[in-house]
């Protein structure tokens, strides 16, 4: 058994959501520069975590496919 698989997967996760609130933080600020409310905002910046977020999930699946 390859212990070291548990620790790379929660390393890969971590990354990916890492990248996910970064994403989601400069959505957040661009919006706020362009002039939106806070909620827009907000709503804007979860859109992007979320869609940020899925698409490192897929990435990661189909590399462990292969």
């Amino acid at each position: 058994m390859n212990h070291t698989f548990p620790a790379f997967l929660l390393l890969a996760l971590a990354v990916a959501v890492l990248f996910s609130v970064v994403a989601a933080a400069i959505a957040f600020a661009l919006a706020r520069w362009e002039g939106a409310a806070v909620p827009t905002a907000l709503s804007r910046g979860g859109i992007a975590f979320a869609a940020s977020l899925t698409l490192c999930m897929a990435v990661l699946a189909a590399l462990d496919r292969t």
